[in-house]
């Protein structure tokens, strides 16, 4: 990575940025122009986010501004010197990424009526769908733990997994109580020219990955994807608090997937904090303060969510080296900067007036009008 070493003191995992630490935009007086940023980088910690500092494109600390409401560990949003491109760290897991996202969404410092938002995180992938170190994006955002859980030594002999839903007797059925947060869909059409974009780029790679990915070679070819090497797949993301990973859960939540978009959704990558995210920017679109057609989430695989045949999971999860962090943090500036350039430098001509969903965009409750393609009738 090019980053500037007197930009950085990392120090137990906290981010310490002197440059950001106060701040140099004031809040904004009747006089002062709002900030109107054209792409907005979402970040979720420290290597996500310091992989897009000292950049040959653009430098993101131009403009370190203290925003009310941000992540203790990171206070301040980051911008280029035209605030064209701006960039928020949330801090990891959903309460940190929905209070600072709401902080963001309904300050007085900016209008986002017409920003980009570009979630940009690592996370587990499927090796069914996907493979470490590679970029994926999302139609569909499902928060999977939100659910009932019995202890796997309390469970019922007819229970295959144990979570089952909200409002529900068993695993499967579809939540009876829906809180409103448990599925998100997005802008098709604009991931696809996400899609178009990141393919651009040429994506990184370790030796240790591709060393790991060979575990997953199979006489049937289930885990084919996972054997290649990095490339971009449209497929979508799972957010829970909890660091799931194994073949059980793994597939417990593809399942939960299947049921909960009406078996439209393609589970392949696992996140902490998307539905959170996506959660303060559906009720900023409902105020008028942001276009939820305009958000687009992409995740990095750092490591496989199941492991490979003959390995158990707390071995794969815990001491096994994959090799797909580092590989997965750089691809979220290769990939990422493709799509950041391609919306800056065709705003005239196509991202400026708006890319047109022909799929319905928006919340499980139809908070933004539309009438969700999934959910209860």
């Amino acid at each position: 990575m090019r980053l500037p070493t007197a930009l950085l003191l990392l120090t137990g995992g906290v981010l310490l940025d002197g440059v950001a630490a106060t701040g140099d935009v004031p809040s904004p007086t009747e006089e002062t122009e709002k900030i109107t940023p054209k792409v907005f980088i979402v970040s979720m910690f420290t290597p996500e986010a310091t992989v897009w500092w000292g950049i040959s494109q653009f430098n993101l600390l131009a403009h370190n501004i203290s925003l009310p409401g941000a992540s203790p560990l990171f206070p301040n949003v980051h911008c280029t010197a035209t605030h064209e491109i701006c960039q928020l760290v949330t801090g990891e897991g959903e309460i940190n990424a929905a209070v600072s996202m709401t902080s963001l969404a309904f300050s007085p410092l900016f209008n986002l009526t017409t920003t980009y938002f570009l979630l940009a995180g690592i996370g587990g992938i499927n090796p069914q769908l996907g493979t470490i170190g590679g970029v994926t994006f999302a139609r569909f955002a499902i928060q999977v733990a939100l659910q009932r859980e019995i202890d796997l030594r309390e469970l019922p002999a007819n229970f295959s997994t144990s979570y089952f839903p909200q409002g529900g007797d068993a695993p499967y059925e579809y939540p009876g109580k829906i809180y409103g947060t448990e599925v998100f869909e997005l802008n098709d059409a604009l991931r696809s020219w996400a899609v178009a974009l990141a393919r651009h780029a040429t994506l990184d790679d370790s030796s240790a990955a591709r060393e790991y990915r060979a575990n997953y070679t199979t006489p049937d070819g289930v885990y084919a994807a996972g054997t290649r090497e990095p490339s971009v797949v449209e497929c979508d993301v799972a957010t829970s608090d909890v660091y799931f990973s194994g073949k059980l859960l793994a597939e417990s939540f593809g399942r939960t997937i299947d049921v909960w978009t009406n078996g439209t959704g393609r589970y392949c990558t696992t996140a902490q904090e998307d539905n959170a995210s996506l959660e303060a920017l559906v009720r900023a679109a409902a105020a008028g303060l942001v276009d939820f057609a305009r958000v687009v989430v992409m995740r990095t695989g750092s490591d496989f969510d199941r492991p490979p045949p003959g390995v158990n999971a707390l071995q794969h999860l815990v001491y096994n080296r994959q090799g797909g962090h580092g590989p997965a943090v750089r691809n979220i500036y290769q990939a990422g900067i493709e799509v950041v350039g391609g919306i800056v430098e065709g705003w005239d001509e196509v991202f400026g007036k708006g890319v047109q969903a022909g799929n319905y965009v928006g919340d499980i409750l139809g908070s933004l009008g539309g009438e969700p393609d999934y959910g209860p009738a």
